[in-house]
């Protein structure tokens, strides 16, 4: 694999909300990837102890930088907030869950590093189920994120397989040129479609996932299914 020049920063964006079971665990691991980085942590408002993990993690370790929401806006407003105080030439989305494996950061930027993509999607359905590692969501889910993905395609003309997905590794020259409008989960579609009125050169790569159900504390449901669908038509037509 190709490695980042030496002066190479990647951002990694992390909303954070009422995830303190998860946070120190994902912060540890997204440390420990072997590549240049800075933690952007956007806390949205947390009501459990999450806020005072931040500050311990803040305190704690150099590449760490907290940014707080008086109050929760949604996933789309905290990453508006996290790209706005990113300095790195490479963002990724990262969500606090442990849904999602940092060990795949560099399988996200070879594509980018190549010169070969502007934004790589990582994609839970490039994959062998049987493989360790490489799981599914729940029926529910999945079946929602395939027609999502089906339909934002149509719209979009880009052929993904998993528009829904947190990872989405991007460019800060790209990026530079989105304005995030949409507060909560409509925020992947809206990438997607600004993404690809861009013109910007999109690539997918496999990636590990264990999708965990509501009683983990899973937040998105069948009415964040509908406001996509509005979404992808709103923000394929207008900005």
């Amino acid at each position: 694999m190709l490695a980042p020049p030496p002066d190479f920063l990647l951002s990694v964006v992390m909303p954070v909300y009422n995830e303190q079971r998860t946070l120190a665990a994902i912060v540890d691991a997204v440390r420990a990837v072997p590549i240049r980085k800075e933690i952007v942590l956007v806390d949205d408002g947390s009501k459990d102890g999450s806020r005072e993990i931040l500050a311990g993690l803040a305190a704690l370790h150099a590449d760490v930088r907290v940014v707080e929401h008086a109050r929760n806006m949604g996933k789309g407003a905290a990453l508006k907030t996290g790209f706005q105080h990113a300095r790195g030439d490479v963002v990724v989305i990262q969500d606090a869950d442990l849904e999602y494996d940092p060990a795949d950061y560099p399988l996200l930027l070879q594509p980018i590093l190549a010169g070969e993509a502007d934004v790589v999607f990582g994609s839970r359905f490039l994959v062998d189920d049987r493989e360790p590692g490489r799981e599914r969501d729940h029926f529910h889910h999945y079946l929602g994120n395939r027609v999502l993905t089906f339909v934002s395609n149509l719209f979009t003309g880009l052929n993904l397989t998993d528009m829904e997905t947190c990872y989405k590794c991007m460019r800060r020259s790209v990026l530079d040129g989105i304005v995030v409008k949409s507060r909560r989960f409509t925020v992947e579609p809206e990438l997607t479609a600004k993404l690809a009125k861009s013109q910007a050169r999109i690539f997918e790569v496999p990636i590990h996932y264990r999708g965990r159900g509501y009683g983990e504390g899973k937040k998105i449901g069948w009415r964040d299914g509908v406001a996509a669908l509005w979404a992808i038509a709103r923000y394929r037509f207008g900005d």
